[in-house]
């Protein structure tokens, strides 16, 4: 299955039990999907579903702020978005180019979603780990922050661009502002942004630079909370609630319920 922590974000799945036995097998795409169906409820919550494992530890009166269900895909769909990532003769998953400047970007029709976050965010783990059904696409995961210093442009069959953009701050490109900026505000096809955040250390100084050009250039985007696996569970609960907050009071253009995911394992 395409990145199993991706799953931790996508909403409310398997909130009964029973219900487990019933769908593994007519949706199962891969291996890895039928084996997470397969997991005790506790530890398939825990994976699957980091925010309702999270609401637990929370009092009554905070827990409606989660927005859990504002996304919430049945499995058809989680099915359906693992075969989008699944590489086959009919559905070409594979590396198109790379651009410094838009105007070297290759020029396509399809929708595109870019990636974007701090230098050590985990972005390069997290396309690796979704592009894992496609074998044959190489995303190099350095272990030095600010690897990538192109866009990196991704063909995801006949649905989508995947765009991996440089990460920014430490070890950032000189030009990383005028690349990113020129992408964000003048690229037509560009339909949703993901904009990645180290649940560690919460909202910084750089990625508010990166969600004031998104609200500036009204484009839509979603907080990916990285990393949920390093942080104990009262951390990660101050951050979500932190950020949750900072979602509803401080942006427009930012979808209200955050994507958590776990570093891929290797």
């Amino acid at each position: 299955m395409a990145a199993p922590g991706l799953l931790s974000g996508m909403g409310c799945l398997f909130e009964m039990p029973a219900a487990l036995g019933r769908v593994s097998r007519p949706y199962s795409t891969s291996h890895t999907f039928a084996e997470v169906l397969r997991m005790p409820e506790r530890q398939l919550t825990k994976l699957v579903f980091p925010l309702q494992e999270l609401q637990r530890h929370l009092l009554p009166e905070s827990r409606p702020v989660l927005h859990l269900k504002t996304f919430d895909p049945s499995l058809e769909d989680i099915a359906r978005a693992e075969s989008f990532f699944t590489a086959t003769s009919r559905n070409r998953i594979e590396y198109l180019s790379s651009a410094e400047h838009l105007d070297h970007a290759p020029d396509l029709l399809r929708p595109e979603v870019c990636f974007i976050g701090r230098s050590n965010v985990g972005k390069s783990s997290l396309i690796k780990a979704l592009f894992s059904l496609a074998p044959e696409v190489e995303v190099r995961v350095s272990k030095k922050p600010g690897h990538t210093k192109k866009m990196n442009f991704f063909k995801v069959g006949k649905y989508f661009t995947l765009v991996d953009m440089p990460g920014y701050g430490y070890r950032a490109p000189e030009d990383f502002v005028n690349m990113v900026e020129t992408y964000l505000k003048e690229r037509k096809n560009l339909m949703r942004t993901f904009l990645l955040v180290d649940s560690v250390v919460g909202i910084q100084k750089a990625d508010n630079i990166a969600i004031e050009m998104c609200e500036e250039f009204a484009l839509p985007y979603v907080i990916v909370l990285t990393k949920i696996d390093k942080s104990s569970k009262g951390h990660l609960v101050k951050q979500v609630l932190e950020i949750q907050k900072f979602v509803a009071t401080k942006t427009q253009g930012c979808f209200p319920q955050l994507f958590p995911v776990r570093r891929p394992a290797n």
